[in-house]
């Protein structure tokens, strides 16, 4: 066989076309049915030939399809080239592969980028010979013209990234005193460690430096603050003072967190809605403020699954839809396959009907990098390129808000 391989410099256009597509009276192509068609772009090449850009989802058994509304980058069909030729092709699909034509269409980026409502009407060559054939339907397309900004851009443009740290005290680490505790720090070496302090220098050594003032909100959950107190605390502030929980950088965090494990008596359960509800409060007033731009991310460090899944998969449906994400580092060798569901990856949450407008939450086991050299570097090194995805998430948290403020 063959392999074809075209490469060309891309450009750095930042508009975006945004399609409202819809057919009308396209060809019946099934027996027994009416046609279930999509639409397919490509941008035509320099030796004349074409590359597929996008294609829609399928519509089955219609002749009037309305396709959900679809990006395409600028710089996909063309870039700077405004006169570069786009082939739309409408076919019927068929499970077996073989996609039948209904029609084919052209357009340019010039045409695109007009603002004008477009009309296209299909033609299939093989029907042209007849006298009475017109066109096999028409393809009408609204399309609005954006800008889509860099993280680069927004940082520019003053967005702040927001830093807040969770860490559990529950009694299923065990107690701190005992060496097999995961709290556990031991007192005959000069600089104590244990898996959240690895963990917490590991993040904090990359974090700080995408905070501009280095200031840290840090909460413990799942301690009683009192020996006399009946139930544990949800969301207490690790340097003991909830009007102001900052910590300055990661040594800050670190101290209160030593000095938290002395005066608190870990309980449970494990409740992580409380603290996801927190931050989300503050992405969303900093949300209304349409002056200011703040990225909120909450780093969280638990040793097993939550006993509050359900509200806690409502909190992160609620919060995907702010300028918040959420990082979930598992400490220890508990089960964590909740923990992967809350990652979705390659579904978006979904819970009572109600489904997540973006992917938030990152899930990372601690475990999987302990047992090698250097393996703080290397979790260290992880969350660097972690933390480097969620620009992207910035930038993704705009684009939703494209798609909610074009479908109104």
């Amino acid at each position: 066989g063959t392999i074809i391989i075209r490469a060309e410099e891309m450009s750095h256009s930042k508009i975006v076309f945004i399609f409202h597509s819809n057919g009308l009276g396209l060809d019946k192509k099934d027996l027994f049915g009416k046609s279930d068609p999509y639409l397919q772009f490509e941008k035509q090449n320099q030796d004349g030939s074409y590359t597929v850009v996008h294609r829609t989802t399928v519509i089955k058994n219609s002749l009037n399809p309305i396709w959900p509304p679809f990006t395409i980058r600028k710089a996909q069909l063309g870039g700077d080239d405004s006169q570069k030729q786009i082939k739309v092709t409408c076919f019927d699909w068929d499970s077996d592969g073989s996609h039948d034509l209904i029609g084919v269409a052209y357009t340019k980026v010039e045409e695109l980028q007009s603002g004008q409502k477009l009309r296209w009407e299909l033609i299939n060559e093989k029907k042209k010979a007849k006298k009475s054939y017109r066109h096999s339907g028409v393809i009408e397309s609204r399309i609005d013209v954006v800008t889509e900004y860099s993280f680069f851009d927004y940082i520019v443009g003053g967005c702040q990234l927001n830093f807040t740290i969770g860490i559990d005290f529950t009694g299923s680490n065990g107690d701190p005193k005992q060496p097999n505790s995961l709290h556990y720090l031991d007192p005959s070496i000069p600089v104590p460690f244990n898996q959240y302090t690895e963990a917490l220098w590991a993040v904090g050594s990359v974090v700080q430096d995408y905070d501009t003032d280095k200031q840290f909100p840090a909460f413990g959950f799942g301690a009683k603050l009192n020996p006399s107190d009946r139930n544990a605390s949800h969301e207490f502030a690790l340097n003991g003072n909830p009007n102001n929980p900052y910590c300055a950088g990661i040594n800050g965090v670190l101290d209160a967190y030593k000095n938290a494990l002395q005066h608190v008596t870990l309980w449970g359960p494990t409740h992580a809605a409380p603290i996801i509800n927190s931050v989300a409060k503050f992405a969303e007033q900093a949300d209304k403020n349409p002056e200011a731009q703040n990225y909120f991310i909450l780093l969280m460090l638990t040793d097993g699954e939550l006993t509050d899944m359900n509200d806690t998969m409502s909190s992160i449906i609620r919060a995907s839809h702010l300028p918040m994400s959420v990082i979930i580092v598992g400490v220890g060798n508990a089960n964590f396959d909740a923990m992967e569901a809350l990652d979705a990856d390659n579904k978006l949450l979904s819970f009572q009907g109600l489904t997540a407008a973006r992917d938030i939450v990152q899930f990372v086991p601690y475990r999987n990098f302990r047992g090698v050299s250097y393996y703080v570097v290397h979790f260290s090194l992880h969350m660097k390129n972690l933390i480097y995805h969620f620009p992207t998430c910035y930038v993704m948290f705009h684009r939703v808000l494209w798609i909610i403020l074009i479908m109104q």
